[in-house]
């Protein structure tokens, strides 16, 4: 049951990585760091059951922390595309006023 999550949770976190590293869109960027947070909390949750410890603890922090720079996040990428009318990173060189 732990080798399979923590399977599970290499091929979201490696996913994540591949979408973060490839992709120039915001909210494709923003998607893949939150597949990769939720990988983590994951593994948390496989090694507390392994070790009998109390890693619940840990990813509810995660989650907090990811629902608060999702909210943030998708904040300035509306902000953004109001402003640029694009959210493809490659266009966005420079975000000063």
């Amino acid at each position: 049951m732990i080798t399979e999550a923590l399977i599970v949770s290499a091929i979201l976190f490696v996913i994540g990585v591949i979408g973060v590293l490839t992709r120039r869109n915001a909210i494709i960027l923003f998607m893949c760091a939150e597949l990769m947070l939720n990988a983590v909390n994951l593994s948390f949750i496989a090694f507390a059951k392994l070790h009998n410890v109390t890693g619940q603890v840990f990813v509810i922090m995660a989650m907090s922390i990811a629902a608060a720079e999702a909210a943030v996040g998708l904040a300035i990428i509306i902000a953004v595309f109001r402003h640029f009318g694009t959210v493809d990173l490659a266009n966005l060189r420079t975000l000063r006023g």
